[in-house]
C-alpha cells in the first residue's frame, strides 16, 4: 500500500503543477466549477442567456432582470467506478481495474486538496463499496486504502444499476467521474439523465489486447463475467466483427453520445501514461467551464 500511496501523490503533484501553470485568474483547480451559487441581479443586455431571466422580478419591474451566479469554490465530488470482472483484463498491476482505481486515487487526492467534499461509489452488476463525502487528507487515503482493499461479491456489470444507485445517493449538483470500460448495453438514457443534473465526466479505461488481439487460431477465451471459457477461432472474420462491435463501436459510441450531450469523455488505454491525457482534460474543463 505504501507503494500505491507514494505513487498517487507523485501523479496528484504533477497534475497540479501542470494546471496550475496553464490558468489565469486568482482561483486555479483541478475541478473547477459551474457557477452554481445565485449572486445577484442585474439587468438584462443583449446577448446575455435568456435562461437567466428571472421572471418573477422582471413580472414586477418595468425592465428585464437575469440571476448571476458566483463560482462555488468547494465542490461535492463523486467517483463512480465500475469494479466488475471485465474490468481485470490486462496485466496484473497494468489491468483496467487497477488503472482505473489509481486514477480515482489521484484524482481524489487533487480534489480533497481543493478542500472538496470527496465521496465513492463501487459498482458491479450491485452495490460494492459507498463511502459518504467528506473532506481532509484522512479521507482521501481511506479512499484510496478502500479502493486497493476492495473485494467484490460479484463478476457482473450493471452501468445502468450503478447510474441509477448514484441517483439516487447523489442529490445535490455535483461533479461526477464515471469510471469504466463501458462494455454494457441500455444505460444510456440513464446516462443522459445524469449528465442533465450534474456535471458529469466519462473515463473510459481499455487495454491493447482488447483492441489488437493476435490471430492465433482456435483458442479457448476467458470470458471473465460467466468465468467460462468458450472456444473461438481468433483468425476468423466472426471473432473480427466482435471484436469490432464489442470495443471500436463502442468508443465511438461513447464518444459520440457525449459530444452531443456536453459531457466531457477520456479513453485511456492502460499500457500508457494517462498523466498527459488528465491535464489536457482538465485544461479543457477550465477553458469552457
Amino acid at each position: 500500500m505504501e507503494e500505491i500511496l507514494k505513487k498517487v501523490r507523485k501523479y496528484e503533484i504533477k497534475i497540479r503543477k501542470a494546471i496550475n501553470n496553464n490558468l489565469q485568474g486568482d482561483y486555479k483547480s483541478v475541478f473547477k466549477g459551474t457557477g452554481l451559487d445565485f449572486d445577484d441581479l442585474r439587468p438584462y443586455h443583449y446577448g446575455d442567456d435568456v435562461r437567466t431571466i428571472n421572471w418573477n422580478i422582471t413580472a414586477k419591474q418595468n425592465n428585464t432582470y437575469i440571476n448571476t451566479y458566483k463560482e462555488e469554490k468547494e465542490q461535492s465530488i463523486f467517483f463512480l467506478l465500475d469494479v466488475s470482472e471485465s474490468q481485470n483484463i490486462g496485466k496484473k498491476l497494468k489491468n483496467k481495474l487497477h488503472i482505473s482505481k489509481e486514477i480515482c486515487s489521484v484524482l481524489s487526492l487533487s480534489a480533497i486538496r481543493e478542500n472538496n467534499q470527496v465521496g465513492l461509489i463501487c459498482f458491479s452488476d450491485t452495490k460494492e463499496k459507498y463511502i459518504k463525502p467528506n473532506k481532509g487528507l484522512s479521507h482521501a487515503y481511506f479512499i484510496i486504502k478502500s479502493l486497493f482493499n476492495l473485494k467484490t461479491k460479484s463478476y457482473r456489470t450493471s452501468i445502468n444499476n450503478l447510474i441509477s444507485y448514484s441517483m439516487g445517493i447523489i442529490k445535490r449538483k455535483s461533479i461526477v467521474l464515471l469510471i469504466s470500460d463501458f462494455i454494457d448495453k441500455d444505460y444510456t438514457k440513464n446516462l443522459i439523465s445524469m449528465s442533465k443534473k450534474h456535471d458529469l465526466v466519462l473515463i473510459q479505461v481499455y487495454d491493447k489486447q482488447e483492441v489488437q488481439f493476435p490471430k492465433l487460431g482456435l483458442i479457448p477465451i476467458q470470458e471473465t463475467e460467466k468465468k467460462t471459457k468458450r472456444w473461438m477461432n481468433t483468425s476468423s472474420k466472426k471473432f473480427s466483427d466482435i471484436l469490432q462491435n464489442t470495443y471500436f463501436n463502442n468508443q465511438e459510441n461513447i464518444e459520440n453520445l457525449s459530444k452531443k450531450n456536453g459531457i466531457n469523455y477520456l479513453k485511456i488505454r492502460t499500457d500508457k501514461n494517462y498523466i498527459p491525457l488528465l491535464i489536457k482534460l482538465f485544461r479543457i474543463r477550465n477553458k469552457y467551464k
